[in-house]
């Protein structure tokens, strides 16, 4: 069956398109149509079941009530858990989330900016990779609320959710460095993403205090899991003199437990083990595993709070904010002294 437009109805009615806009858009008293013709119009469109066009109504209202939120994986349980909370915020305030998966890919988001724009989002919560500086300060000259989190871009100059990676790695090495380790090493994706970088530069900076050398294995992230457990076995095979590994983010992290069981190397009297991002699977392996720990529901909170601020038209010159929030370090028994 063809879907009715206002056009449909007001001709079958036999009023003015516009009047019918008016009656459907609830308008009706404050352009004094009749009691009479909006009782008709709308038992007419009970009847027939018609459903307004929630595009072309954006495009007249200059509103959507949707928010595009653009992760690196929903998959992952860190941005999964921030989505759900990001998204029963937004419910309660009038708003619907659309949400995708960028997989870290500069091409991708660009066409995901795109759909998102064409569909008329009101505003941007984005995770982003590098080399989107462009699109972002496009929409920011458009006057679009564009909120980022987890990491910054350094060229653009919007509202930014994150957290204090560098002190959390800094203040994790030195915990392993004060069990008496000494050959730490550092496993982590390879990225030129700031929040990537400032993990790095935490682990190096608490070894360089020490008087330690570093030992980094940066591993190119690939959807195929066989292509991250490779390198991490063969790394470890060859640097036996290792006596404690920092995964860079949980990821990394599971895949490393993979390796780790595969070798039959026990923890933490061959090996100690932190990891970044905590979360279940890290408690239930045996020992568990001391881990830094994201503050998910004050990253979401305070992700949609700013964005929200900011779609309130009133504030949307309110000059963009950096949040920094601060990490938990969960010690378990994957890094007490042997």
């Amino acid at each position: 069956m063809k879907k009715l437009s206002i056009v449909d109805i007001a001709n079958h009615l036999n009023v003015s398109k516009t009047t019918v806009s008016f009656i459907l858009n609830g308008r009706a008293q404050e352009k004094r149509i009749g009691k009479e013709l909006v009782e008709r119009v709308q038992k007419f469109v009970d009847e027939v079941g018609y459903k307004p066009n929630s595009l072309a109504k954006s495009l007249r209202t200059g509103k959507s009530n949707t928010i595009g939120l653009m992760v690196e994986d929903i998959s992952n349980p860190f941005f999964s858990a921030i989505a759900r909370l990001i998204e029963d915020r937004a419910y309660k305030n009038g708003y619907k989330i659309i949400y995708c998966s960028t997989d870290n890919d500069t091409l991708k988001t660009k066409e995901l900016i795109n759909m998102f724009r064409d569909r008329h989002v009101d505003g941007y919560i984005i995770a982003p990779p590098e080399g989107i500086e462009d699109d972002i300060n496009s929409l920011l000259k458009q006057g679009m609320p564009v909120v980022l989190f987890d990491r910054h871009l350094p060229n653009v100059s919007t509202d930014c959710v994150e957290i204090d990676n560098l002190f959390s790695t800094y203040n994790a090495t030195k915990h392993l460095i004060q069990q008496g380790y000494k050959n730490i090493a550092f496993i982590t994706f390879a990225s030129g993403q700031t929040q990537m970088q400032a993990r790095l530069q935490g682990y190096r900076n608490a070894l360089s205090d020490s008087g330690y050398k570093p030992a980094v294995l940066e591993i190119v992230f690939n959807q195929n899991e066989d292509l991250i457990l490779a390198p991490i076995a063969n790394f470890l095979k060859k640097n036996k003199k290792l006596d404690a590994v920092f995964f860079g983010t949980n990821h990394v992290g599971t895949c490393g437990l993979k390796v780790i069981n595969n070798l039959g190397i026990k923890v933490p009297s061959d090996l100690a083990l932190v990891s970044f991002d905590d979360y279940d699977v890290f408690k239930l392996f045996s020992p568990p595993v001391t881990a830094i720990a994201q503050p998910i529901e004050a990253i979401a909170d305070n992700v949609i709070t700013v964005l929200l601020n900011k779609l309130n038209t009133s504030s949307r010159h309110i000059s963009s904010q950096s949040i920094i929030l601060k990490t938990d370090f969960n010690i378990r028994a994957s890094s007490k002294h042997r």
